[in-house]
């Protein structure tokens, strides 16, 4: 069986992966993604023990149980571009004998999950709600280096969107990929449902203007009005396309459930993020470990 070069797979002097500083035996089935480094302990605190925490760059680790059920919670950092180092070095370290370094033959499927916050882009998602992201849509471009297929109902999303809101030779060719549906049926009850859009960054490719002028100046009024078939884009961030696309390609289950901050058509901001987070952090594990 052909050995992945050392280049391609790059590991630390003690075998564990390169930039999470992970070993195989340090990951569990389930792992909840933070983008926020200090949202981890946040996580954590409700865990009913905890047996690893690691740290490398903005990558902090803890693996404990919660309720019986051992769960992992990694910070990503934010950005697509960090989610493309996330989900390819958490599937090696379940994917790829690490000692080998060859890809096995037996597959193994994690739970992703994302809790993040987010962005509303309709009037009627209030700030403080939850939105659970029936669609990732990527306005960033990172799952165009991969090969991406999109089932039909996908692309006929994806093309409605690119022609709403064509890249003028500008921006990358947008991407779209449902949630996995299992986990998306177990967290989405009660929540608001819709397509994330990921943006590449928090200023202007979010339509925020401060000294700098964005080439375009509609992308809040492009993304609130997209609608096709009763899909619509209920919010925006930085992270969860990138997922959606990798996990497909990588075949994990992925979800991703966002409190709301802010809504940007009403120009509101919470007062009461933290509570907000904290209630969605308890909901979203109590969920996570019921069958």
């Amino acid at each position: 069986m052909k050995q992945i070069p050392e280049s391609e797979l790059i590991l630390n002097n003690d075998g564990s992966v390169y930039h999470l500083n992970l070993l195989p035996q340090d990951l569990a089935g389930t792992v909840i993604n933070v983008g926020d480094p200090d949202r981890v302990s946040r996580v954590s605190a409700f865990f009913d023990s905890i047996e690893i925490k690691k740290q490398k760059r903005e990558f902090v680790t803890h693996t404990g149980k919660y309720k019986g059920v051992r769960i992992t919670v990694v910070s990503t950092g934010i950005g697509t571009d960090n989610i493309d180092i996330v989900y390819n070095e958490l599937d090696a370290l379940v994917n790829v004998d690490l000692k080998k370094r060859t890809i096995k033959e037996q597959k193994t499927s994690l739970n992703l999950v994302r809790i993040g916050t987010s962005g509303a882009l309709q009037k009627d998602i209030s700030v403080d709600g939850f939105v659970c992201s029936s669609y990732g849509l990527g306005l960033d471009g990172l799952l165009n280096f991969y090969e991406l297929t999109n089932d039909a109902e996908e692309a006929q999303i994806a093309d409605a969107f690119n022609k709403h809101f064509p890249s003028n030779n500008i921006f990358p060719r947008s991407y779209l990929t449902r949630a996995g549906n299992v986990l998306f049926n177990k967290l989405s009850p009660g929540m608001f449902t819709g397509i994330t859009a990921s943006c590449s960054g928090f200023y202007g490719p979010q339509g925020r203007q401060i000294r700098l002028q964005p080439s375009r100046h509609d992308i809040i009024e492009k993304l609130n009005g997209f609608s096709f078939n009763d899909h619509r884009i209920t919010n925006f961030e930085m992270e969860t396309g990138a997922m959606y696309g990798l996990a497909r390609l990588l075949g994990h289950e992925c979800c991703s459930v966002n409190v709301i901050v802010a809504n940007r058509i009403a120009q509101q901001y919470s007062h009461q993020a933290d509570a907000a987070m904290d209630k969605l952090i308890k909901l979203v594990l109590d969920r996570l470990v019921t069958k």
